[in-house]
Formats: structure tokens, sequence, C-alpha cells
């Protein structure tokens, strides 16, 4: 019979992280500050990112995890959003940045870390 392995700590780790980043950026937008489209990209990103680490049982997929954070850094720097990290004003897009901005550091560290420990372990299954 072919049963999936637990998610490991640090695969779980990605997930919440993702998340928590999905989390922010729904407050950023609650808050009126993003002109977003209608299915906003970076908010797809995380939240498919999210499910695909949780579910899917190869031990590669949390770099999916990674590279989610990682490309919502990017974009989150290419489109002059740092400053919302700076001004409080909004509370909730002050809010929502950092929750978003820290979320996806911590979801790429933890999805290389996670890929490592799976890679090393065998703890997932597949290809």
């Amino acid at each position: 019979m072919n049963r999936r392995s637990p998610l490991s700590t640090a695969s779980k780790l990605t997930v919440a992280t993702l998340l928590i980043a999905a989390g922010g950026f729904v407050l950023q937008m609650v808050s009126g500050v993003t002109d977003t489209p209608t299915i906003p990209p970076g908010l797809v990103t995380l939240l498919v990112a999210a499910g695909l680490v949780a579910l899917l049982p190869w031990w590669w997929m949390p770099v999916v995890g990674a590279v989610a954070g990682l490309f919502n850094v990017i974009v989150f720097v290419a489109i002059g959003a740092v400053g919302r990290l700076l001004e409080p004003s909004p509370l909730g897009s002050f809010v929502g940045a950092w929750f978003m901005f820290l979320a996806v550091i911590a979801a790429a560290v933890a999805g290389i870390i996670a890929t490592i420990q799976n890679y090393r372990t065998g703890s997932r299954t597949g290809p």
C-alpha cells in the first residue's frame, strides 16, 4: 500500500508561513492600499503553493513554497511596496505588509530547509 508520509516540521512551517503571508496580503487589500487585479497573482501564488506543499507527497515539493516566497519578496520590492513597512498609516496596511514580508521570507527559508531535510531522510515519496 502506498501511504503518504506525514509532513516534516519544516514543511508544516512552510505551509503556515505561506498562509500567514496570504493573510497579510488580504489585510493590505482590505485596507485599500493595494491596486490589485480582480484575481491577484501574488495571493494566488501563495495559496496554491501552500496547497501543493501540504497535499502533494513528493520530497521536493517544499521548494515550491520557497519559490513562492522569493517571488513575492521580489514583487514586493519591484512594485515599491517596501514603503508600507515604514509608514504606519493606515494601520491595516502597515501590519499586513509586515506580516506578509516576514512570512514570505520565512516561507522561503523553511521551504529550502524542508526540501533538504526531505531529500536527506527520504521522508516523502515520489519522483
